[in-house]
């Protein structure tokens, strides 16, 4: 259940409670990443799970009472304020049915696993370190990988979120898009975009890029680096070479986790360049801490004909 509260500021200067260029007010948001909190003029909106927005109204009220007895709320005030209300909080909530498949929940949305393969992506991730999911179209390989590691995120398993793909054409060349590198790159990373900004509001999302909290690159910029405390998603895997896959696992460092996704029949490399991700399950089958799920045409969640579609290409290429 998502809830709304409004506070009014009254006599005291804004600037004041927010901090200079709003820097108390980036560190709560960045402390409830789930709520959405909007400041204008003299109010302030919170919106949100029940209890994350009485956290917030707690502790905006007692900066409040700060600002108007000291004419100012101190960084240490501020901390103070944040670690009382979290020890103030309700420790567990009551189950409910569904609950199980939820992967990660946000103010706005809440994403859940809908089918065995997802649920099997979900499993894996949190027993292993890489997973490799493998599928057709239209299955959630990207979207059920990005809140997995959203998830993993929100509960401080991991420190930021660094989401790659190959910039490989298919059927169009990059050299004919028109703008500079990043413009002429953008709709390869723009479905990673898609899928983050249904889990974190376009603001949070811009906040977090901004800080490289959340990175979407292109895989080759993924070489020389070591990712540290890194949840690591490489998305379209089957359009990267043996030599890609390789410098993208081999990024992997101290408690940091992997989800490579990928289509092995919709490769658009070159014929003389084999796919890392065909290859990858017959090289990296036995160590341990890596899994492989595979999904098929009955995890599909988009539109009713995609799996109809999937199907009739499978009898044509068959023949």
């Amino acid at each position: 259940m998502i809830t709304e509260k409004t506070i009014e500021i009254k006599g005291i200067e804004p600037v004041i409670l927010f901090g200079p260029y709003d820097s108390n007010l980036k560190k709560i948001k960045a402390e409830f990443p789930n709520a959405v909190i909007t400041a204008r003029g003299s109010n302030i909106s919170l919106r949100g799970e029940p209890e994350e927005v009485a956290l917030l109204e707690q502790i905006f009220k007692e900066m409040i009472f700060l600002a108007d007895k000291h004419g100012e709320v101190l960084d240490n005030d501020l901390n103070a304020l944040i670690s009382l209300a979290f020890s103030r909080a309700p420790r567990q909530k009551t189950p409910q049915p569904g609950d199980e498949d939820i992967i990660v929940s946000t103010a706005d949305y809440v994403v859940r696993a809908k089918t065995d393969g997802q649920r099997r992506m979900v499993a894996e991730a949190k027993s292993n370190d890489i997973v490799f999911a493998i599928g057709p179209a239209g299955t959630g390989k990207t979207y059920t990988a990005v809140a997995i590691a959203v998830a993993a995120w929100k509960s401080k398993q991991v420190k930021r979120i660094v989401l790659a793909r190959p910039a490989v054409e298919a059927g169009e060349s990059l050299g004919f898009l028109p703008g500079d590198l990043a413009q002429k790159i953008d709709p390869y990373l723009r479905p990673l975009y898609d899928a983050l900004q249904d889990m974190l509001t376009a603001e949070k999302l811009k906040y977090f890029t901004e800080r490289r909290v959340i990175e979407i690159v292109p895989l080759a910029y993924m070489r020389g680096r070591t990712l540290n405390n890194s949840f690591i998603i490489l998305d379209e895997a089957q359009n990267a070479s043996n030599k890609q896959m390789k410098m993208c696992l081999t990024r992997l460092g101290l408690n940091s986790k992997a989800i490579i996704t990928g289509d092995v029949t919709q490769i658009d490399l070159p014929r003389e360049i084999e796919s890392g991700l065909t290859n990858s399950p017959k090289i990296l089958k036995n160590i341990k801490g890596i899994s492989f799920v595979y999904l098929d045409k009955s995890d599909v969640v988009r539109h009713k004909l995609v799996r109809d579609i999937i199907n009739a290409y499978e009898i044509h290429e068959n023949k």
